[in-house]
């Protein structure tokens, strides 16, 4: 497992322009002579985010590590794209199943979601870019070695994401407390994208909205929502009993 940033100009350069697998770009506020509007430039180019923070931050984040204004957040496995994930479907001589993480920002959570995945049989995972938890050290540790076997895609829009993946003939199902029905009482054996946002705020409106159906999972209690990585793993299992059903 790769560290989880590289910090420095030239080191950051080097990363950049070796196709390391960065999550984002963390620059000084200001900052734009020399090299450093050379690693921008690369950066832009290659699609990254970039967030400009306080040197306080940088200074923190690397503990004493000499940063010269600019640290690489690195995952610690390569991501892959959506043709990926759908081709080890195909692999396998399965139906897609897959899930979309929105704005799931714990890396406990993404950590958790990945090792259940992993057992659940699910082909690849999906990331936005933005607003959402990247692949991390945290999330590798929590997922205990089912990253290295789940393929993840990062993805920009999700809504465009979604629309991209009906037409490749996959349903779409969010998770969320609007449901038509309990997730048990849903259709889930055939090719299926499962959406899950975060426990706090749930889906948003745009990705309710291109949803093909929404399912709910019944409460009884005083409580009023599952951690996300909980739900989503009943609902992983649900989908699972499912296509073995079917079988």
């Amino acid at each position: 497992m790769s560290e989880d940033f590289v910090a420095g100009r030239n080191s950051v350069l080097e990363a950049l322009k070796g196709g390391r697998t960065i999550n984002k770009l963390l620059v000084t506020k200001g900052e734009r002579q020399g090299s450093f509007k050379e690693i921008v430039g690369v950066a832009r180019a290659q699609g990254l985010v970039i967030q400009e923070v306080d040197q306080a931050k940088l200074d923190g984040l690397t503990n004493g590590v000499r940063h010269q204004g600019v640290v690489a957040m690195i995952s610690p496995v390569k991501y892959v794209e959506i043709e990926d994930i759908l081709d080890n479907a195909e692999r396998r001589n399965e139906q897609p199943f897959i899930i979309l993480l929105d704005e799931i920002e714990d890396p406990h959570n993404v950590g958790a979601i990945l090792r259940t995945a992993e057992a659940a049989g699910v082909h690849g995972v999906l990331i936005p870019k933005r607003r959402s938890c990247p692949l991390s050290a945290t999330v590798a540790k929590t997922s205990a070695g089912a990253i290295e076997y789940v393929p993840v895609a990062r993805i920009g829009n999700v809504a465009q994401t979604i629309e991209q993946l009906k037409k490749a003939g996959l349903w779409v199902v969010g998770a969320d407390m609007d449901g038509e029905k309990n997730y048990y009482q849903a259709e889930l054996g055939g090719p299926v994208l499962l959406v899950v946002g975060s426990e706090g705020r749930g889906l948003g409106r745009l990705t309710k909205a291109a949803c093909d159906f929404l399912v709910k999972i019944p409460m009884r209690g005083k409580v009023s929502s599952l951690n996300a990585s909980v739900a989503c793993s009943l609902l992983l299992y649900e989908i699972f009993r499912q296509r073995e059903s079917n079988v």
